[in-house]
């Protein structure tokens, strides 16, 4: 009977160190990209180790060119934040998605299975019918890319892919911003394009102009399923969108669906951050809540992190990252990045418990990804790295991707 009980024991003990992992067990990803937007574009792969830090990597070119906005302001090259947008590459099954805003094409490389820094264009880039395009969404499921450009020529623009490649860009969705090419930004831009959480409806972020009295807006467009003559159906995207500007919005920016609801966070570089509340049946935005940032200077990209359930927010002219509430954008936490010597940051991306932001660097500061770790909870992040692009990358680099 003993011996029955402590066989019962043992295996009992086994089955709890099997269903509690060890504290120091953490969640990472496979790889961060990011492109270098030169003028011969390329992306940039870096691994990522089993204690979350990076490690060298590849850069592969991308079949085009890059090239970088007009700084309003000053009237010049911009850099850091050349393209002015979120999502200037994206990862969807198995691929890697990368605007060339200096040849106005996109291009599609596959990732390896045995080596995620190893990368392979597939195909030649599809030609974009717009100008200047700055950032691009991807739908495995739906097998669907979509590229926002903003230039003289501005619009929206899908085109299907499969393994042997993109197929052509369909007509352009116009956006009239009354731009040129190269655009001056960073306002009256189109911040971002992102799919819903379900990847029903293609959403894009356009940035108003409060020194011209110019509105921007929230674009949504639905995915549309066609029957075709196998099994399956073949996606495309609406051309009549649904537009909304939200009351209390000027600039809006990197932007979030948060997982579960029908919210969509967003940053404002006029003041902060705000989470929208998205109407499913019309597709129309309207604020829920905002908060302002007030010693903010350019609050413009955004990551959410599902280790923490907040989202992390970072100003181009201010070294830190703000973590905020995914429900009612409350600051959460101010995370200050300043002994690393970066002047501030754009694109971030949360993979597993940690969080990867990009610092292109002023031109004399470098170029570099400091590494957050998330693991603690909300409130708790901690820098553990800052890994230098080298020669790698400098201050026109723009996005940031993962492969979870």
């Amino acid at each position: 009977m003993k011996s029955t009980i402590a066989l019962l024991a043992l295996a009992q003990g086994i089955a709890g160190h099997v269903i509690r992992q060890p504290d120091d067990c953490k969640s990472t990803g496979k790889a961060v990209y990011l492109i270098t937007n030169d003028q011969v574009n390329s992306v940039v792969a870096l691994p990522i180790k089993a204690d979350g830090t990076l490690g060298v990597g590849t850069v592969t070119p991308s079949g085009g060119n890059g090239a970088s906005s007009i700084n309003g302001m000053t009237n010049q090259t911009a850099g850091p934040d050349s393209l002015a947008s979120q999502s200037a590459l994206t990862v969807a099954g198995g691929y890697v998605f990368a605007v060339n805003p200096g040849s106005n094409s996109l291009s599609m490389l596959s990732i390896s299975k045995n080596d995620p820094t190893k990368l392979t264009l597939v195909g030649k880039p599809a030609p974009i019918p717009g100008d200047f395009p700055t950032t691009v969404a991807a739908s495995a499921k739906n097998q669907l890319v979509c590229v926002g450009a903003t230039g003289s020529t501005a619009g929206i623009t899908c085109a299907p892919f499969t393994h042997k490649g993109l197929g052509a860009m369909d007509t352009l969705r116009s956006i009239d911003l009354g731009q040129t090419t190269p655009p001056v930004g960073p306002t009256n831009t189109v911040s971002q394009v992102f799919f819903s959480e379900d990847e029903s409806t293609l959403f894009t972020i356009v940035k108003g102009d409060p020194t011209t009295n110019k509105t921007g807006f929230v674009s949504s467009l639905a995915v549309q399923q066609s029957p075709s003559c196998g099994s399956s159906s073949i996606a495309s995207v609406a051309h009549q969108d649904e537009r909304t500007s939200p009351n209390g919005t000027a600039v809006l920016f990197g932007s979030q669906m948060i997982p579960g609801t029908n919210t969509i966070f967003s940053t404002d570089a006029s003041f902060g951050a705000v989470v929208m509340s998205v109407d499913e049946k019309t597709g129309q935005a309207s604020v829920a809540a905002k908060q302002v940032i007030a010693d903010q200077q350019a609050t413009c990209w955004s990551a959410f992190s599902k280790a923490t359930g907040s989202v992390y927010v970072t100003d181009v002219l201010i070294p830190r990252v703000l973590e905020m509430s995914a429900k009612n954008a409350s600051i959460i936490s101010d995370i200050n990045l300043s002994a690393g010597g970066d002047t501030g940051f754009i694109d971030l991306k949360a993979s597993g418990d940690y969080l990867y932001v990009l610092s292109p660097g002023n031109g004399t500061s470098t170029a570099a990804i400091n590494v957050l770790d998330l693991s603690g909870g909300q409130g708790k992040a901690k820098a553990i790295q800052r890994f230098a692009l080298g020669g790698q990358a400098g201050k026109s680099a723009q996005g940031i991707a993962t492969l979870d």
